[in-house]
């Protein structure tokens, strides 16, 4: 399962850098609190959530990113940015990315700006 979930991490940010964003961290953790991956898309620091589902028989990937779980990425975020002061005073946003179907060639929905700290 673990293997998989790196698999499709990575399968996203290739996705991702191929819409212009560049990868500043991959799997960014803090107490409390864990981030995907982080990026940059023309100047605004992203914090991606991803998630994978083979089917939506128990809810779709997208909708399996609950307010408790935005609040430990928000959390992450916090954590990031204040250990990167760079960054800090620019513009930022959440997006989830969401895969679903064969892991193979899964169908993917990205949700840019999909909540709001």
């Amino acid at each position: 399962m673990r293997r998989r979930g790196a698999g499709m991490e990575a399968r996203i940010e290739d996705f991702l850098r191929q819409h212009g964003l560049t990868t500043l961290a991959r799997n960014y953790s803090c107490r409390g609190g864990e981030i995907d991956l982080v990026m940059r898309d023309r100047g605004v620091t992203v914090f991606v959530e991803v998630r994978f589902r083979r089917s939506a028989g128990f809810g779709s990937a997208a909708e399996s990113v609950d307010a408790r779980k935005q609040r430990r990425i928000v959390l992450a975020a916090r954590h990031y940015l204040a250990c990167h002061p760079a960054l800090a005073d620019g513009p930022c946003r959440f997006d989830v990315v969401a895969a679903s179907g064969d892991p193979d060639a899964p169908l993917i929905d990205w949700i840019d700006g999909a909540f709001s700290a």
